[in-house]
């Protein structure tokens, strides 16, 4: 067998555009950067958690989930009225009758509106040159005439009716950002390493290989803290090469076998990471959220979440952190804050946009939940660490620094930047007792089948390109557009699920063979027998 080190390095960086002079608000935070990488030798802080699970869902907007809670549930919500329209052209000025204003009929989503680069751009800004949130139907136009209502619903709190308990019970964040206004797997990298490494679509090449950036997973090791992997169908947290290291094999479970039983005996990691569902198969329903699944489905993962960790031993020292990838289309009225967001790394976007990453994406929605949260909390901006500083994805690796008092660097300027959310459990001297054993039950509402024959999302084709490489197949010519173009879901599930089971036995098996804990298993194509690995 043969072995790889992987490479740490944080890439090659483009040119980028001439900027003006920095801003007192950017000084005040380079400074604060200096200062965090001097010394975090600080007494650890004295805070209740010591579990934090994270749930990310995919591709909605906190208008379309939870935007209606406004006025059914705590008016203290930034959410919705009614009045909120788009024109069916930014172009000019349109009557309101030549406009479409957001409903509370959000129901089944099929198809998908746009949420590429190029599309979140045309949402924000429409015809202006600052956010302005009014290209939504025109955008959604642009693709099928259908879609320029479907993007322009909410969800009434019903409907949703996990979402309408936990919203009532714990904490809602009414500003929060996905990092990028652009699609899922760049929003997804910064969740875990507040970078994307320079992309902002997804990067074939950059897959194959793995994104080398560090992540919170690697600062949480070199800390002697646990982490965990709880996966149904595929970890998307491979897309990190570091995560396919053999030292962190052992940290990748399947959900429906460890994640009840770990949670009952008390005995889930100190960041417990929960994937869900990506593939709709009769009987087995996508529960990602992703259009065109149900998110019954997700309420249900969701539900499902909070009932095991209500009744494990852990649930006084845990906070379970629900958001979303991106908005997946969907409208938003909050405008997207776009002046002097640090650059995470230096990379800057490729040709033809070179984004600097200096402006963040879409609101989404975020939930939290523990005992130590007070009933109803409602969780506007954040009180620093910069004067302009936002919640958004790098808040989750930035406050599971803080919590856990992590000596590691920050990871990027980014989480350097992004606000923390510790205070949400900072409130209360004890836990509560009264939070509920159960959630409501929930209606499908979809009422067909899944369309397990049909062709992939881009996000699936994607998660197959990942399975491809996990496989070793990514070597063969058809690698990887042929691959995931000739299968459909039900096949792609099946592939996935081959290929991860297969890399995660050879990693294990190279291990007993004395392997270096720092090399990754690099398998060859499954049309023969062999695999390697590397230093």
């Amino acid at each position: 067998m043969y072995f790889t080190e992987p490479s740490m390095g944080l890439g090659g960086c483009s040119k980028t555009k001439p900027t003006s002079p920095p801003s007192l608000a950017s000084i005040f935070f380079l400074l604060l950067l200096t200062l965090s990488n001097v010394s975090s030798a600080n007494p650890p802080p004295n805070q209740p958690i010591k579990t934090i699970v994270v749930l990310v869902l995919e591709n909605r907007s906190f208008d379309h989930m939870l935007g209606w809670m406004k006025k059914a549930i705590n008016p203290l919500i930034n959410g919705v009225t009614g009045d909120e329209c788009n024109p069916l052209s930014t172009n000019n000025t349109t009557p309101k009758e030549e406009s479409i204003c957001f409903t509370d009929d959000a129901e089944f989503v099929d198809p998908d509106p746009g949420h590429s680069f190029e599309a979140v751009e045309q949402q924000v800004f429409g015809s202006s040159s600052i956010p302005s949130m009014s290209g939504f139907v025109q955008q959604a136009l642009s693709l099928s005439p259908n879609l320029s209502e479907t993007v322009m619903k909410g969800f009434r709190p019903q409907s949703v009716p996990v979402y309408e308990a936990l919203v009532r019970e714990f904490a809602v964040f009414d500003r929060w950002f996905s990092s990028i206004p652009g699609p899922t797997q760049p929003n997804r990298l910064f969740v875990y390493s507040a970078t994307s490494h320079g992309s902002i679509s997804h990067v074939k090449k950059q897959l194959a290989h793995g994104y080398p950036q560090k992540t919170i997973f690697d600062s949480l090791h070199e800390n002697g803290m646990d982490f965990g992997v709880y996966f149904q169908n595929i970890p998307t947290t491979f897309f990190y090469r570091n995560l396919r290291k053999l030292k962190y094999i052992f940290k990748f479970h399947q959900f429906d076998l460890k994640f009840k039983k770990d949670a009952r005996n008390g005995k889930l990691p100190s960041l417990t990471v929960i994937e869900p569902r990506y593939f709709d198969l009769k009987g087995m329903p996508a529960n990602d959220d992703h259009p065109s699944h149900d998110v019954a489905s997700g309420q249900k993962l969701v539900k499902e979440v909070y009932e095991a960790l209500r009744a494990s031993p852990q649930w006084n020292e845990t906070l379970l952190v629900i958001t979303y990838d991106e908005h997946g289309g969907f409208y938003d009225h909050v405008k997207t804050p776009y002046v002097n967001v640090p650059n995470p790394d230096g990379n800057t976007g490729p040709a033809p946009y070179f984004f600097k990453f200096d402006r963040l994406g879409v609101r989404v929605p975020t939930i939290m939940v523990s005992p130590w949260i007070k009933k109803g909390t409602v969780i506007s901006g954040p009180k620093g660490p910069a004067p302009n500083s936002e919640f958004e994805h790098s808040s989750i690796p930035a406050t599971i620094k803080k919590m856990f008092n992590l000596s590691s660097n920050f990871l990027t300027h980014r989480d350097a930047w992004a606000g923390t959310f510790e205070q949400v459990v900072g409130e209360l001297t004890s836990p509560r007792t009264d939070c509920p054993e159960t959630l409501p039950d929930v209606t499908p509402l979809r009422t067909t089948e899944a369309k397990e024959d049909s062709g992939l999302s881009e996000f699936q084709g994607e998660v197959v390109q990942l399975a491809a490489v996990l496989n070793g197949d990514h070597f063969l010519s058809s690698f990887p557009d042929e691959m995931s173009k000739k299968m459909n879901v039900k096949e792609a599930h099946e592939y996935a699920r081959g290929a991860v089971s297969r890399f995660i036995r050879a990693s294990k098996e190279a291990i007993k063979l004395g392997a270096d804990h720092s090399a990754i298993v690099d398998m060859r194509s499954s049309l023969t027998t062999r695999s390697s690995i590397h230093n």
